[in-house]
């Protein structure tokens, strides 16, 4: 899609004052906690792109209260299992030796989208020190809830998931679905049956570049949009459909969807081969 395309197809004018309108009728205010997953090409044209969606959400929530975005780093991961692209055999010993040890401030998102690399940017946003599953966040709790990841529990209770659980955070998914929902991973992690992978990242660990390996939660997110579809019909007073831009909104409280995908995920266990 071009500009020009993206322009033809935005039907009123957009800017920080608009979003901040809308954020306050989908009852976003101060001192919220919210994590977003957002898709800005679902929002329309807007005067100042992702950083005027940062701006709008900033000024909305204040540092009163805390923004919380995945910031995930899939290149720094054990290359056998990349399938988009898939690399060759024969690289994954060097992409191992050679991959840059995670570094908060300068690994690359993967797959999150121009907003959460806006935010990424900010000087004030702090970034959990996880070199695959990381968490950034601003604001009044962004320094704790940012201060512990263990490794091995990247999605569970002593992850930054595992923090938002019992403080009120709400969701908002800004034109995606369930599927981009990463707090259902707190989900799988929270059932009993459950099952986990080897994994691999380059690490700093005394100062000292190290290819690290550990074992993490095997997670399935495309399960999720069930899930959600599941959690919507159960629950019809439990979430708040809106418009940011010219996106379809979803605002969510974390716990209660949390909750219910635990008790979903135990009735709808995944058939075994």
């Amino acid at each position: 899609m071009s500009e020009f395309d993206l322009v033809q197809e935005t039907t009123s004018f957009q800017s920080v004052e608009t979003l901040k309108q809308q954020l306050q009728t989908l009852g976003i205010k101060a001192g919220d906690a919210i994590m977003v997953h957002s898709s800005i090409k679902s929002m329309g044209w807007i005067a100042g792109g992702a950083k005027a969606v940062i701006d709008a959400l900033m000024e909305t929530i204040t540092e009163k209260g805390t923004i919380i975005m995945p910031a995930q780093s899939a290149e720094n991961s054990e290359p056998s299992y990349w399938m988009l692209p898939p690399v060759p055999k024969e690289w994954h010993a060097p992409i191992r030796e050679h991959t840059p040890a995670y570094d908060p401030h300068l690994t690359p998102l993967r797959g999150m989208g121009k907003i959460a690399e806006c935010f990424h940017r900010h000087p004030k946003t702090i970034r959990s020190y996880h070199p695959v599953h990381s968490f950034m966040a601003w604001g009044k709790d962004a320094e704790k809830w940012m201060m512990e990841h263990p490794l091995e529990d990247s999605f569970g209770m002593t992850s930054p998931l595992g923090s938002f659980l019992n403080e009120n955070v709400k969701i908002l998914l800004i034109g995606v679905g369930y599927d981009s929902c990463t707090a259902l991973h707190l989900s799988e992690n929270l059932i009993e049956k459950k099952t986990y992978m080897n994994q691999g990242a380059a690490m700093l660990v005394d100062g000292e570049r190290q290819w690290i390996e550990y074992q993490t939660l095997d997670v399935d997110s495309d399960r999720f949009p069930d899930l959600g579809e599941a959690f919507e019909k159960e629950h019809p007073d439990a979430y708040h459909v809106g418009k940011l831009g010219q996106a379809d909104c979803r605002i969510i409280q974390m716990k209660q969807l949390v909750d219910f995908g635990v008790e979903w995920l135990k009735a709808n266990p995944v058939e075994e081969d």
